[in-house]
């Protein structure tokens, strides 16, 4: 018999990742081992003879001063003298290990900074997302001068129209929402249970969702202007709220002040002349027509973020972006494909945020495991310390889904949140955005039933509705999913209209205008009653966690003080609240 696993405590002390330089005890059982092998690598390969107990063997291990991923496993030679192999299972999620004949697998930990740091406020902070030209109209100081915009009325659906601009659907029809709509709904949104708002784009674009960049400097005027934001964010800090940015980066629009296709701004921008002062930003490979840009889509060309000029637009301490909005009264940014940034342009961009403000927040959109991203050739940690604070935690969204719909059982779900454990370390695990719904995903809702559309017209998903039946099963579902991200570490994130009962497929119809009058009341009062037990839970907030597996349709987690909290401060003994969440 042979035995590991690296979500048990018995076999790995402390839990979970490691401080850099800080010391690990690992161990093993079996009793019928003569001699066990630790091996150890993070480059290069350390052995560590373990000792026997009993029947457990054990070694403690001095963890590098380098931060980054040590993996570790086993050689273990039988009292007949033969030796195995034992590794990590080959899923990546760690847990109990299993001998190798060959290709071997090892179990991950992560080493992090002794000074990470991430914004107490976001600790199990509850989260709401808005896309924010369908939140709220109200009136705005500002003024559109552009033609070229198609405007809709709030109760109008949305159009169907392809455009050959980004080969999507139309992305020029708005409906009028400012962010003076999104200040107006500050106390619904207080009495919700929110404490952070994540904004989509709000700088002049071309586009309704301004992932286009046509101005960094600029809110645009359809949202409102500068003024407007900066009174956003003081209104709500009154109640205690938090704005946060969406930090386009890896590319401008074709509409730009910078790239100027179109000659819409006075300036010179790359495409008009190798002259202007933007031109080194982009790569061209042939002048001007043809460029690189972001997923072959031509209306997004395609930053240099090695560039120098950029990064100093982007970083420096006078007027750098980053920095400036910040100093306007955001709380931080949300970054957008974040793993199409380099490691040194997140590390420059780290620095420029903390040093405007120690507490800002830096969240990436990272799909996959945050701790062991491979991107563009080379594997990436985020959560060292060095370049996120956290992630939008897609992995748990995935796995809630294929829980609730039946397609895994209550133990890959507890599986994958012990894996987040295991490999986040506590001030990244703490601030997670865990959601079920976001602006380019299906709405909860539809997804919790497997209504996605796909396969389908945009004319047939813009039709799709749910009958009664299917709308119950729906929202019971979401009502679950709520509850699992309410009991977890992280931060339970909402995407606008989820809690009115907002259906849709993917992208355009997860933005469809928020059905003020229209709501669900019943739903709303669920979510309304989560977010705040959650908020003014401190057990929930900070607490250390444990999940298990009731039966296949039914998981617990449990949160609790034992005299300390996740985060090791003093906390009161024997705290807990226990959730039993079935689908």
């Amino acid at each position: 018999m042979i035995h590991h696993d690296s979500h048990a405590a018995l076999y790995r002390e402390p839990m979970g990742p490691a401080a850099a330089g800080s010391e690990i005890v690992i161990r093993l059982k079996s009793d019928t081992a003569k001699k066990v092998v630790l091996r150890t690598w993070m480059g290069d390969d350390v052995f560590w003879p373990m000792k026997k107990h009993g029947d457990m063997w054990s070694a403690t291990v001095k963890v590098p001063e380098t931060t980054g991923l040590l993996w570790y496993d086993f050689t273990v030679t039988g009292k007949d003298g033969k030796s195995v192999y034992y590794g990590a299972p080959d899923d990546g999620l760690g847990g109990e290990g299993r001998v190798y004949a060959e290709g071997l697998h090892s179990w991950q930990l992560t080493v992090f900074s002794k000074t990470y740091h991430t914004p107490a406020f976001m600790h199990g902070a509850t989260m709401y997302q808005i896309f924010p030209d369908r939140f709220l109209k109200a009136p705005t100081e500002s003024v559109d001068t552009r033609t070229n915009r198609k405007y809709q009325s709030w109760d109008e659906d949305l159009m169907i129209k392809p455009d050959p601009a980004c080969l999507d659907n139309c992305v020029n029809n708005f409906y009028g929402g400012t962010l003076n709509g999104i200040r107006e709904k500050l106390p619904y949104l207080h009495d919700l249970g929110v404490e952070i708002l994540y904004l989509n784009p709000i700088f002049e674009a071309y586009s309704n969702h301004r992932y286009d960049t046509g101005d960094y400097t600029k809110i645009d005027p359809l949202l409102g202007t500068n003024e407007e934001f900066q009174a956003l964010c003081e209104e709500a800090g009154k109640l205690g709220m938090h704005i946060m940015l969406d930090g386009v980066f890896s590319h401008t629009g074709e509409d730009s002040i910078y790239f100027n296709d179109y000659n819409h701004y006075p300036e010179k921008g790359a495409y008009q002349s190798k002259e202007s002062r933007y031109y080194d930003w982009y790569t061209f490979e042939h002048y001007p027509d043809k460029y690189r840009c972001w997923w072959g889509f031509k209306n997004l060309p395609e930053v240099r973020k090695d560039n120098r000029e950029y990064q100093h637009f982007m970083f420096n301490d006078e007027n750098g972006i980053v920095p400036s909005w910040i100093r306007s009264g955001a709380c931080g940014w949300r970054l957008d494909v974040a793993d199409e940034l380099s490691m040194d342009f997140l590390r420059k961009l780290r620095h420029a945020v903390k040093k405007e403000k120690r507490d800002a927040v830096v969240l990436g959109e990272v799909w996959e495991d945050a701790s062991s991203k491979i991107a563009y050739g080379e594997m990436r940690c985020y959560c060292t310390g060095d370049t996120l604070d956290s992630v939008m935690n897609y992995p748990l969204r995935t796995a809630i889904l294929d829980f609730m719909t039946g397609k895994t059982d209550a133990d890959a779900l507890v599986r994958l949140i012990r894996h987040q454990a295991e490999v986040y370390p506590v001030p990244f695990l703490y601030s997670l955005m865990n959601l079920m719904g976001s602006h380019d995903r299906t709405r909860a809702l539809n997804a919790l039933i497997g209504k996605e559309g796909e396969g389908m017209t945009k004319a047939e998903q813009r039709a799709m509705r749910m009958t009664p039946a299917e709308y119950a099963l729906a929202t019971r579902r979401y009502r679950s999913s709520l509850d699992i991200l309410c009991a977890l570490p992280g931060c339970p994130t909402v995407y606008y209209g989820d809690e009115a009962g907002m259906t849709g497929t993917a992208d355009p119809f997860c933005r469809r205008p928020y059905p003020w009058g229209k709501e669900d009341t019943a739903l709303q009062d669920y979510v309304r009653a989560k977010l705040n037990h959650r908020k003014h839970s401190h057990v929930l907030r900070y607490g250390k966690c444990e999940v298990s597996v009731v039966d296949k349709d039914t998981l617990r987690i449990r949160r609790y003080f034992d005299g300390t909290d996740a985060f090791g401060h003093k906390a009161a003994p024997h705290t807990e609240e226990i959730f039993t969440i079935s689908r």
